[in-house]
């Protein structure tokens, strides 16, 4: 079997309101047996969504048609060892070998005619625990919301948990109170920002009782002053972890965090290759992991990230954020792993103009997913659809 062309639709998003900063990058690779395979860069949120669509055309020119794209690790190592950047990496260059990785497992699963959790060791996780991410967005089929008042908050979460998840994920940081985005948190807070904070927090857990559970999303917008200081307030609400609570640049901060707040720690959607895990690993400073599949170098690299986090007792949540490809890259490994914690289904995952992209549409029931068992990734472009945007073809 050999590679013939490689297709790359960077799209235009559809979400309402307009969301300038919804692009999922999607790709198609193509054979001369009839078989493709669909893959995405994990850029589909914020900016650099074009960088990783021009990185995967210089990959294809460079390293793909002609190729077997039953040779995984072969492909891999070419991308990884001859491309120069590979060896320093970033979310570009790691995104694009993502999409070409993830794309050659779903041809393989579909000329083995088998799911590719199969193809990984089977599965493990016959059902995966889903919770509702990103409510400080809205819980709702067509909208995206940035919230900011407690109740709003609240309220979001009993509407998920009403749809039967019994977690859900929110970022109390991402607006002040009068919900402007992003204010400045890399600073000592002052106590009625604190309060503030606190109470969007408590809102939540009053309105979903204390049987469900909550994880604190920061995106790494404080410091690890600001870090340190809200989230020894949250400690009395006794959340499963304390995401992403400062940037990756450093990674002493976040061992300083993880010594200062009694909440188990999560991060690593941005965090590349087994390479960019290592300290956090060897620190011993996480609880939970979060390799974004579509990121951190692809189905092949991020198993074996799961099984290195496994030999240090730490477990995993794929980080999703993007178009219904990266939910099924997603579900095909975490029905594998045997450290698997808890799934991601992302407010975006949501979205009606999110989940048209493919013909299939898995979404949880009562916050459970089952793992799709068509070959491969289990889906196929709907092209009315994806004929929307514009598409790169290289031969």
């Amino acid at each position: 079997m050999k590679i013939t062309s490689v297709e790359i639709w960077d799209t235009n998003s559809s979400l309402k309101p307009k969301w300038p900063t919804w692009h999922p990058v999607i790709i198609r690779i193509n054979t001369d047996e009839g078989i493709s395979g669909l893959g995405e860069v994990g850029l589909a949120f914020a900016i650099g969504h074009s960088g990783g669509a021009g990185y995967v055309k210089n990959l294809a020119e460079s390293f793909l048609i002609g190729a077997d794209p039953m040779r995984t690790e072969k492909i891999w190592e070419d991308m990884f060892r001859k491309t120069f950047w590979a060896q320093g990496g970033g979310p570009v260059v790691y995104g694009g070998m993502s999409a070409i990785d993830i794309a050659c497992w779903d041809i393989r699963g579909k000329a083995m005619n088998q799911p590719i959790y199969q193809l990984l060791g089977g599965k493990t996780n016959e059902s995966l625990r889903a919770y509702a991410s990103q409510i400080q967005f809205g819980w709702d089929y067509e909208k995206v919301m940035l919230l900011s008042q407690p109740e709003e908050y609240a309220e979001a979460a009993r509407i998920a948990v009403a749809e039967g998840y019994d977690c859900v994920k929110i970022d109390p940081v991402m607006a002040d109170e009068h919900g402007q985005p992003v204010f400045n948190l890399n600073k000592i807070l002052t106590n009625d920002t604190i309060r503030m904070l606190y109470r969007r927090i408590k809102a939540v857990r009053e309105a979903v009782g204390e049987d469900v559970d909550i994880i604190l999303e920061l995106h790494g917008l404080p410091n690890v002053t600001s870090a340190i200081q809200m989230g020894r307030v949250w400690e009395e609400f006794h959340c499963m972890c304390y995401e992403e609570a400062v940037n990756y640049c450093n990674v002493d901060l976040q061992a300083k965090v993880a010594h200062n707040v009694k909440i188990p720690m999560a991060a690593g959607e941005r965090l590349y290759t087994r390479w960019g895990y290592r300290q956090y690993f060897e620190k011993q400073i996480l609880d939970m992991i979060q390799p974004d599949l579509c990121l951190v170098g692809g189905i092949t690299e991020g198993k074996k990230i799961c099984d290195y986090a496994h030999t240090y007792d730490i477990t995993v949540q794929i980080h999703t954020c993007g178009s219904p490809i990266t939910t099924a890259a997603a579900l095909q490994l975490e029905a594998v792993i045997p450290n698997f914690q808890i799934h991601e289904h992302h407010t975006f995952a949501l979205k009606r103009a999110n989940r048209e992209y493919c013909l299939q549409d898995y979404q949880p029931v009562n916050g459970r997913y089952t793992t799709p068992d068509l070959p491969g990734l289990g889906l196929e472009l709907n092209e009315e659809v994806i004929s929307r945007s514009p598409c790169v073809v290289v031969k």
